[in-house]
């Protein structure tokens, strides 16, 4: 869980839908989804400059394994974190982070064995 009092380093991204979204990260968590377990990377972001949410990113622990056993080594939690935050990015450009209503659960994009190559790729890794 995240210390209550981090100093949080806000950092800005302009996506290809136009908009200028401010964000930072939150907390990293080992988690599941149903039966699958994997990494959840909790982002505060907002699109206003007044208000913000949290999105998440969830990284499929069966695509880090599959990544590993054909690559001869896993991949580190820093590198997992860049994926994580890669996917975000992505989001931002695709125009899937927005804020939810209420009560609802945050909003999640994930990363998994359809996405993980180009990701990586993204990175030079």
């Amino acid at each position: 869980m995240a210390r209550p009092d981090a100093v949080r380093r806000v950092k800005s991204y302009s996506a290809a839908d136009g908009y200028v979204y401010q964000y930072y990260f939150f907390e990293g968590n080992r988690a599941k989804r149903g039966a699958s377990p994997g990494g959840e990377f909790t982002y505060v972001v907002s699109i206003d400059r007044h208000s913000a949410f949290p999105f998440k990113i969830f990284v499929h622990q069966s695509a880090l394994d599959t990544w590993a056993s054909q690559n001869g080594r896993r991949l580190t939690s820093s590198e997992e974190y860049a994926v994580a935050k890669m996917r975000l990015f992505q989001a931002f450009d695709e125009g899937a982070v927005q804020a939810v209503p209420d009560g609802e659960p945050p909003r999640e994009v994930v990363v998994d064995d359809s996405n993980l190559e180009e990701l990586l790729g993204q990175l030079g890794i």
